[in-house]
């Protein structure tokens, strides 16, 4: 298998491994039909336990090909449901190593021995992940903490695999037309920036604190204090939490914890974070979410977050709001701004909008079920989202999952209800900050500057000999640019005032 495919020399052995990983659960033809490796693809019905062995191989290539699984598992607009359902099983659990295995790079990290730089700290590990074993410590402070550590040689490995995957990916670009639509250098590109990310546990520290000062408004949700002391690329130390994962309702109430005041502050995190500020945890299921007591919720593993411009954040919520108002209409603009495959006819939006709205435009808002009907849609019509979109789908389908799973009369509508004049107000303090108001205020001024010259040559056009230049039309456009001139010179004004002010 990929006999015939050149790689640079340091990368064959890493070939010769993910070639022997798919011969053993049977994926030659796969490979082939994707353009890849020698024979021809296989016709016929697809097997029913491919999506479970694809699944297989990629957890026995390791945490990069894991990855990988888990990105496409939020392709539901590319791939169909059992593939889907096969890759949301992918596990990044990893065996547990021996502390001393680990100690030389601690020690280099930390500039001392363990034992020394904290009051206590446990060499049994709490929790081992692909990329990162985590152990309990105390600071001489008493203050208690979590000590994430590298897997030694994680780097150096995933980097390998990543130039591999792009050397796959360009290949079976240039080999395959279905292959193409799917788009794999890009999702390649974008696997690369979060494992690159990952790797730094600087960035996950960072995006703590950034997201524990947005946030510093919702009193009841916690995100862990990050010791930058003892932090650096690849050692994490944060403040240990202690609470309830949300899964159960049941356990929660014994805790004195109240779910439905969970779901509703999980609803207002989730729409403060991306349709507010900007900035999300990307991966908030029940692993890194912890309920505390005085209803309180805790965000973990900080590693992944996603980003909103704002333009994306207006073409979101306009979605929603067009969907639960019934507009099928505004649902097919939004689609067809969002398509990344070409033009779609409008009557086959219109029609899948209508569908969409049909099911999902009244009642209580499950965006599992919308958006359960959504992707398969999407597909059928040939729509492609845009990849920073599919991750903010995720991120929502995510914690309304979580949420409706501890409070099963949760309607993330009700919550987007409350929370519209906080998103108004934001769009709005968003317009009126300084640097936009001068920018429309330069636009404006040189609208001002030339409106004398659109005046004359609109008076010379109306005073011209030739009875075809005074039309019904060209009066219309003369009394269009006098209103537009005249809105300018007082909206000129008026941000002069606004500018002033700020």
């Amino acid at each position: 298998m990929f006999k015939s495919i050149a790689v640079a020399a340091r990368d064959r052995g890493r070939m010769a491994e993910v070639s022997a990983v798919i011969a053993r659960f049977g994926l030659d033809s796969l490979a082939a039909r994707l353009g890849l490796g020698e024979s021809e693809a296989a016709e016929g019905t697809e097997p029913r336990d491919l999506p479970t062995r694809v699944r297989q191989a990629l957890e026995a290539l390791g945490p990069t090909y894991v990855k990988l699984g888990q990105i496409l598992a939020t392709r539901r607009d590319l791939l169909p449901d059992p593939w889907i359902a096969a890759f949301e099983q992918l596990q990044s659990d990893a065996p547990r190593i021996p502390f001393e295995a680990l100690r030389g790079e601690v020690e280099a990290a930390l500039g001392e021995a363990p034992e020394s730089a904290f009051a206590h700290f446990d060499s049994e590990p709490l929790a081992a992940a692909s990329i990162a074993q985590v152990h309990r410590a105390r600071l001489k402070d008493g203050t208690e903490v979590v000590v994430k550590i590298r897997r030694p040689g994680i780097r150096a490995r995933m980097e390998a695999d990543l130039r591999l995957m792009r050397h796959l990916a360009a290949l079976a670009e240039a080999r395959s037309a279905m292959v193409r639509r799917m788009k794999p250098a890009a999702m390649i590109e974008q696997l690369g920036r979060e494992i690159l990310d990952e790797l730094d546990f600087t960035n996950e520290g960072r995006n703590a604190d950034l997201l524990r000062a947005d946030l510093v408004s919702l009193k009841r949700v916690v995100v862990p204090r990050i010791h930058w002391q003892w932090t650096g690329e690849q050692v994490l130390v944060m403040d240990y939490v202690e609470g309830i994962p949300p899964r159960d309702p049941a356990v929660l109430t014994a805790a004195g914890i109240d779910p439905s005041r969970i779901a509703a502050l999980g609803a207002e995190l989730v729409l403060e974070m991306v349709l507010v500020n900007g900035r999300f945890h990307a991966d908030p299921h029940p692993g890194n979410l912890l309920c505390l007591p005085e209803d309180r919720l805790a965000l973990l593993d900080l590693g992944s977050v996603g980003f909103v411009s704002p333009r994306r954040q207006h073409e979101f919520l306009t979605f929603i709001l067009a969907l639960r108002s019934g507009d099928p209409g505004g649902v097919a603009d939004m689609l067809a701004t969002w398509s990344e495959s070409g033009e779609v006819p409008r009557e086959k939006l219109l029609r899948a909008s209508e569908r969409l709205v049909s099911r999902h435009g009244t009642g209580a808002l499950v965006l599992n079920a919308m958006v359960a009907d959504f992707f398969p849609l999407l597909r059928q019509e040939g729509l492609v989202l845009p990849p920073d979109l599919v991750l903010i789908f995720k991120a929502m389908v995510t914690m309304d999952g979580v949420l409706s799973g501890i409070a099963p009369d949760f309607d993330l509508s009700e919550a987007l209800g409350r929370m519209r004049g906080k998103l108004v107000a934001s769009r709005l303090q968003r317009l009126a900050a300084p640097d936009k108001l001068e920018t429309a205020l330069l636009e404006l001024s040189r609208v001002v500057e030339e409106a004398p010259r659109f005046l004359r040559a609109a008076s010379a056009r109306m005073e011209a000999p030739s009875p075809t230049a005074r039309d019904d039309g060209t009066a219309r456009a003369v009394r269009l640019a006098g209103w537009l001139v005249g809105g300018a010179v007082v909206i000129h004004a008026a941000v002069q005032l606004l500018v002033h002010w700020a």
